[in-house]
């Protein structure tokens, strides 16, 4: 049992993409530079303001914030981080209490208050998000390096300093975006400059109200000492639960298609598994195509229900292989589920790709959505393959999608989809 465990923690080990390792190496070792500094030389100023800035750290670590798409972000944290990067001084009762602390100082400080954070995460058997700490630790190393050589300078001159903090707050978020966009698209295989404006899309909010905190904080931090980090964090937090409640939606939304698209399974339309097998796939491919991530959700909504206009069937296809009906018949079961989904008000654009997946590439003048003729190539691979991971079944499918490029499937669509399986191995398709 315990050679099995160790042999499991070295296959995790060897998943763990490059792009990720070089972060969190370079994080570990600027973090083991910070503590080794802090052994020698000892804090600038009074230790409470930074176990005060810490403790808000690790608050807002405690309060990761699940966006969409899998992402994790911490705007409090952020916020923050970038306000003790950035604070000029910390008023106390007999005159400044702290000024602008050393970079090193600022990188120990938001690494244990992030470590401190993501202790209840583990505790629950959650994640404990080491690649979205390490790239807002960057960001704010970065940060911290580029201001306190000039934060003496900007003491006593208030439009220059919140032009400098505007400009930090700013970049500190593209670093964190930047690097966020390489480990997503790393992940994904996805197009790095699709990926990374789908993360701009995303972030951009959390990121402003961020920054825009973060500047606040620093200002409220010369007249009313640290007590303002209480005051001016709660609109932060409003906002933070907005998000929140808005990712909850998005993934309720996603749970009720996925319960919707098990209707043709559980009634013996189509095979089991079948709806989430060109989900998957179609996904795969529309990342391949650069497809950018709205499209991407709309696309596995209508892949998951793409069968759905099935249950209008007296008698169901032999095995829900809609690649074996005539035309008429095909058109006839998309427009009947089109018409199914259309009825929830809010996925029009996803009825519409159901609609058109039933048309050839060369349709006519009025070619199918890229999203249709993604579904239409997903679909027809797994009717033929129908899950199986065998090499020769798999490769005499693609034949006959090959085959049929250029009149029945889109030769783009064709094409990335041989590049996905081609890279992905036949138990992942």
């Amino acid at each position: 049992m315990t050679a099995r465990a160790a042999e499991q923690r070295w296959l995790t080990w060897q998943t763990i993409d490059t792009g990720r390792l070089v972060l969190l190496s370079a994080t570990v070792a600027l973090v083991v530079i910070a503590v080794a500094r802090a052994t020698l030389v000892q804090f600038q100023d009074a230790r409470s303001v930074a176990i005060v800035f810490g403790l808000y750290v690790a608050f807002g670590e405690l309060l990761r914030l699940a966006l969409p798409g899998g992402r994790e972000a911490a705007p409090i944290a952020m916020s923050a981080a970038l306000s003790y990067a950035m604070v000029l001084q910390v008023a106390g009762a007999g005159g400044p209490l702290a000024t602008n602390a050393p970079p090193l100082q600022v990188v120990l400080v938001v690494a244990a208050g992030m470590l401190l954070g993501s202790l209840p995460h583990i505790a629950a058997g959650r994640r404990a998000g080491l690649t979205g700490m390490s790239a807002r630790l960057m960001a704010v190393t970065c940060v911290a390096f580029a201001f306190h050589p000039f934060s003496g300078y900007l003491l006593g001159r208030p439009k220059l300093a919140f032009a400098a903090m505007a400009a930090l707050a700013v970049l500190g978020w593209l670093i964190e975006t930047v690097i966020s966009a390489l480990i997503r698209a790393d992940d994904l295989r996805a197009r790095y400059l699709v990926t990374l404006a789908d993360e701009l899309r995303v972030q951009w909010r959390l990121g402003l109200a961020a920054g825009v905190s973060a500047i606040i904080m620093v200002f409220g931090a010369e007249v009313m000492g640290v007590v303002e980090l209480a005051v001016f964090g709660g609109p932060l937090l409003v906002i933070q639960f907005a998000f929140r409640r808005y990712a909850g939606i998005r993934a309720t939304y996603l749970q009720t298609v996925r319960a919707l698209a098990q209707v043709t399974e559980v009634g013996g339309y189509v095979e089991s598994g079948h709806s989430r097998r060109v989900s998957r796939l179609a996904l795969a491919i529309g990342r391949e195509l650069g497809m950018a991530e709205p499209d991407l959700l709309n696309l596995e909504y209508a892949a998951l229900m793409h069968d759905i206009g099935q249950l209008s069937l007296v008698e169901p296809i032999p095995g829900g292989a809609t690649l074996l009906v005539s035309p008429e018949e095909a058109r006839r079961i998309a427009e009947y589920g089109a018409e199914v989904i259309k009825q929830t008000g809010v996925l029009d654009a996803v009825a519409e790709l159901v609609r058109w997946q039933w048309l050839p590439a060369s349709g006519g003048p009025g070619a199918p959505p890229l999203g249709s003729n993604v579904i239409r190539a997903a679909n027809a691979f797994d009717d033929l393959v129908a899950g199986s991971t065998d090499r020769d079944r798999v490769a005499a499918a693609v034949d006959r999608l090959l085959l049929g490029a250029d009149s029945e499937y889109d030769p783009r669509v064709v094409a990335a989809l041989v590049t996905v399986i081609d890279r992905l191995p036949a138990s992942r398709l």
